[in-house]
């Protein structure tokens, strides 16, 4: 089978590594990592732009490489070829092999940032999507000088302590190592970026179980949610996470 490959670039390269052992041949389009940061209406938007632009003849299948990424896939639409979407909240699913147990370590591990390698490569938007970030029109990713000049040396200290370090409310910092990485580069810097923000840096084994079943064509629906032409994605509040209507309702 032919398929089209859609996905967010901070998967590069666990999707590359499973797309070359694919007994299919897959066509991938990465978008940058920056669409999660400019609101899930803007994703949304540039998602759908991705897909309509997919010519369908060529493929059997679109496969999707993204969770719903703070509901930046509600209301994606297909028009003439079926989608596959990972049934995840987010890329963390997919790097942790299962909901399941992303779940388990997210509620055993409260206040922790992961990193990965796609998160260590490419986690900052830049150019225009870094314009449209929410951080940007919202002056959070501004230097305290900065702000000292728009708001006043007062307010800028008061704001700073607030809003200037994303990382303040973490307590840990964990990396997750998929296998795939050339040497141990990525872990020492993630355990470099932990003692910069002071967190416990720790370190998790990924599994790559939901990335390969992805682009092997192994579609559980416990895991996997098929869309058809005509029907869009809409948010399942159970543990499917995320459900398929008919467009037009």
């Amino acid at each position: 089978m032919r398929f089209k490959l859609i996905a967010c670039e901070v998967l590069y390269r666990e999707l590359c590594f499973c797309v070359a052992r694919s007994p299919h041949q897959i066509d991938i389009e990465f978008l940058p990592k920056g669409l999660h940061d400019i609101g899930c209406v803007g994703m949304l938007q540039r998602l759908q732009s991705a897909v309509d632009a997919v010519d369908a003849s060529r493929y059997d299948v679109l496969l999707l490489g993204y969770g719903l990424c703070n509901n930046g896939i509600a209301g994606l639409r297909t028009r003439s070829i079926p989608i596959v979407v990972p049934r995840a909240h987010d890329c963390m699913t997919l790097f942790f092999g299962a909901k399941e147990r992303y779940l388990a370590h997210f509620n055993a591990n409260p206040g922790t940032y992961y990193l990965t390698t796609g998160w260590l490569e490419r986690g900052e938007a830049t150019g225009e999507l870094h314009q449209l970030s929410i951080s940007s029109q919202t002056g959070i990713d501004m230097t305290y000088e900065q702000m000292v000049e728009k708001y006043g040396e007062d307010n800028a200290k008061f704001l700073f302590e607030q809003l200037g370090d994303p990382t303040k409310h973490y307590r840990h910092m964990t990396f997750i190592e998929m296998g795939i990485e050339p040497d141990d580069s990525f872990r020492a810097a993630a355990e470099r970026k932990a003692a910069e923000h002071h967190l416990d840096f720790r370190m998790v084994r990924g599994d790559m179980r939901l990335i390969e079943q992805l682009v092997n064509g192994e579609w559980d629906r416990r895991d996997f949610l098929l869309v058809q032409p005509g029907e869009r994605v809409k948010v399942d509040y159970t543990e499917n996470i995320i459900a398929a209507e008919r467009a037009d309702e």
